[in-house]
């Protein structure tokens, strides 16, 4: 009991100590931003741009889908461009052009080599200077970088219309035909893209780093990676594994749990679940349907990678373009996620402490209807933003706040939040009596209370921005959402669950099952709180940001050294006692979670996290490998696992059909390796190899995007999503079967506890 005490204090210390570090670096983040002009002018006095057009630019954008439609600072979509490195790219060589006229050639090519060799020593010297005047607010350019700074916005201006001239362009990009009607609007969408492209070739004041670290790698205008980046890599390889090492010393010296022998029957057995229990059958199939939307949408938007503006020769880019695909893809992700894993909540607290509150079927029919509200409102104002039918305030309340997996307008965010609020009140009050009683499950039960109180609030740093915040500053709030409520928090509440699950199950003892559950929880917010940094190193953020980042993003992959025994161990408590089989694909399921914890969050994770690998790999598509693997591999299987668990003891009259469950298991997870390693990964190595080599933007370029390799590569994808997909078709008609088929026969003499499975 000392023992458990004291990990609880060092529990609390963690958490304490990372959130006053974490809350010092935003504080950083925010002096130290790239700031936003009021004006851009040229030497000649000439205002080229000015603050309300960069900020307009940025609601233009957000309405074209944001993150989903190309990428900023490196984080969004894949097929269009990053519109910052591609807006970098172009400047220099439309500059280069521009004085290579005045020595009177024909443009920068038909140059011999030393005249070529001093206009890039130029080029780098006038796109790094800072011309920024901050007593005046303005940035001072050249005129003949205003001239080039022209010619690329009327690109722009044309690529978002329906001129002829960049019809295939637009294809390759999967940007729908005249995007934006209004003229004015697209010349302002230029503005915002200049400004990211400013950001990351400008130097910050008496420095000579950029504003994002010297991201992207870029040769030509002197982007390179910076010192701080090789060091700090090598440093969290350092602490890597020192803190593996840690890890195995201290298993080691605490040595094995206490065998424990499997009661002879099911401890689940006899329990009668409550009306509210009941209740989130109806949440386990909204679970399916948002699961079956999301593959069918996948498929649209992977395939959009390929013919852009069709699919499969139907043009279906006017009614659902790629940016909406792809949004309502990654949002159905953690929508389904998430509501398998609250109803799981819903479910287990009454379970836990045998206690049904009043009007508790009330409040959790309530709360489904309150999702639903969420998830179509939501989608529908995503529809109506990418349709140009909202104006910018509507958009940032109803629309697409363009931001990736925080797209909902922040009207349904709010919603979100009260619906969070109210599943926190739900789970709290169903907790609080066995919170209560002593029992040696008390601890566990408190680490689900705590880690409730989390989920609901830490959803509320997705309110924390308004219209015009700081870029640098939504970043840092948006990856509070991504990073600590979907892969921390919740993470802490599913392992508590497990633990109690098989504790209540008596496959484990529950004072071990505390102990462990409050250690993993320590050693694993140790690196995932501050962790968080790792997404931040190249949006306009400081060295310190990559120092914390790259150490601590290292020691999330800590406990995941482990993942192997527990693997093991959750595999052999299918083989416990004979009444446990009836309980083995949930089990299996958390079998597949740590498999995929270790190969998606370990090491597709660990390539990706060092700076110096992130500096080349950011944007590319190393990071959805890493991603599918993680997202679905990890909290996909869980959430699969633990609605298969709460159904089991929900429906035990009912026939349940292992012949189903088993390929369902094998196609998710065949078909998820499938899908990453035969295209996702080869084409992310692909990527890489062309931006270390070349720069950023070739590797996100046409050429290579749309080159034989890449486009083989997506074709490679077919046939790990029509295996995959196979997964939930199964899981949807298991659950039909479960809820409409017949009732188990008993035959006199069967044991009580082996329900029949067909």
């Amino acid at each position: 009991m000392e023992y458990s005490k004291k990990l609880w204090l060092w529990l609390g210390a963690i958490f304490v100590l990372s959130f006053a570090v974490l809350g010092l670096i935003g504080r950083e983040i925010y002096v130290k931003a790239p700031p936003v002009p009021e004006k851009i002018v040229s030497a000649s006095g000439q205002t080229i741009y000015t603050r309300v057009d960069i900020e307009t630019g940025r609601e233009v954008w957000q309405t074209l889908g944001g993150m989903q439609l190309g990428s900023v600072w490196g984080h969004g979509g894949y097929v269009a461009p990053d519109w910052g490195a591609d807006w970098l790219h172009r400047e220099a060589l439309t500059l280069l052009d521009v004085w290579a006229r005045e020595k009177g050639a024909k443009d920068f090519a038909a140059l011999n080599l030393e005249d070529q060799a001093a206009l890039k020593d130029r080029l780098k010297r006038e796109l790094r200077t800072n011309g920024y005047d901050a007593s005046t607010g303005a940035i001072t350019v050249s005129d003949e970088r205003a001239q080039a700074m022209a010619a690329v916005g009327r690109h722009y201006a044309s690529l978002f219309s329906s001129d002829p001239a960049l019809k295939e362009l637009r294809v390759q990009y999967a940007i729908p035909e005249k995007s934006i009607v209004d003229a004015k609007q697209r010349e302002q969408l230029g503005a915002f893209f200049f400004w990211t492209s400013w950001t990351s070739v400008t130097n910050r004041p008496d420095d000579t780093i950029t504003y994002t670290n010297n991201w992207p790698h870029e040769p030509l205008v002197g982007n390179t990676p910076s010192a701080s980046l090789g060091i700090w890599s090598i440093a969290s390889v350092l602490f890597l594994i020192a803190g593996i090492g840690w890890l195995l010393w201290y298993q080691a010296r605490r040595g094995e749990d206490d065998h424990i022998e499997a009661p002879a029957g099911d401890p689940f057995l006899q329990m009668k679940p409550t009306p509210s229990m009941r209740a989130t059958t109806k949440y386990f199939v909204t679970v399916l349907g948002l699961f079956l939307a999301q593959v069918l949408l996948g498929a649209i938007t992977a395939h959009y990678a390929v013919e852009g503006q069709d699919f499969y020769g139907f043009q279906i880019s006017e009614l659902i373009p790629y940016a909406l695909t792809r949004t309502w893809h990654t949002q159905l992700g953690i929508f389904w996620i998430a509501t398998a894993w609250l109803a799981t909540g819903l479910y287990v607290a009454p379970m836990l402490s045998n206690h049904e509150p009043k009007f508790q079927r009330l409040g959790v029919n309530v709360l489904w209807v309150a999702l639903l509200v969420v998830v179509i409102g939501s989608f529908a104002g995503e529809w109506m933003a990418i349709q140009q039918k909202l104006g910018h305030g509507a958009n940032f309340w109803f629309g697409h706040m363009g931001y990736e997996f925080v797209d909902l307008g922040r009207f349904w965010a709010i919603l979100l939040f009260v619906g969070l609020m109210i599943w926190l009140t739900l789970v709290g009050r169903a907790l609080w009596p066995a919170l209560k009683r002593p029992s040696e499950t008390r601890g566990l039960i408190g680490m689900v209370f705590v880690s409730t109180i989390a989920i609901g609030l830490f959803f509320g740093a997705a309110l924390t921005w308004g219209r015009h915040s700081p870029l640098s500053m939504i970043e840092y709030f948006r990856w509070w959402v991504v990073h600590l409520w979907v892969e921390g928090f919740f993470e802490v509440f599913a392992t508590a669950v497990i633990a109690l699950i098989f504790a209540g199950l008596g496959l484990v003892r529950a004072r071990a099952a505390n102990t462990a559950v409050v250690f993993s929880t320590a050693v694993f917010l140790t690196g995932g709180i501050l962790g968080t940094l790792h997404h931040l190193y190249f949006s306009g953020t400081t060295t310190p940001v990559i120092a914390w980042g790259a150490m601590f993003s290292a020691l999330e992959v800590v406990p995941l050294a482990l993942l192997g025994v527990e693997a093991f161990h959750n595999y052999r408590m299918t083989k416990a006692a004979p009444w446990v089989q009836t309980y083995k694909w949930p089990i299996l399921f958390f079998v597949a979670v740590s498999f995929w914890n270790l190969v998606g969050a370990g090491i597709l994770g660990f390539s990706i996290n060092p700076p110096i690998s992130l500096y080349y790999i950011q944007g590319l598509n190393m990071t959805p490998s890493h991603g599918h693997a993680a997202l679905f591999g990890v909290y996909g299987m869980l959430g699969v696992g633990l609605m298969l668990f709460c159904l089991r003891t929900a429906y035990r009259s009912a026939v349940w059909s292992d012949a189903i469950l088993k390929p369902a298991f094998w196609t998710l997870n065949i078909g998820l390796a499938m899908m990453v390693f035969l295209s996702l990964v080869p084409a992310g190595i692909y990527q890489s190899y062309q931006s270390i080599t070349h720069s950023f933007w070739y590797a996100r370029s046409p050429e290579i995007v749309h080159g034989p390799v890449m486009e083989t590569l997506v074709w490679m994808r077919v046939p790990g999503d029509i295996v995959f997909s196979v997964g939930p078709v199964l899981l949807a008609v298991f659950m039909l079967k479960l809820l409409t088929g017949r009732k188990a026969r008993r035959e006199i003499g069967l044991d009580p506890s082996l329900v029949p499975a067909e």
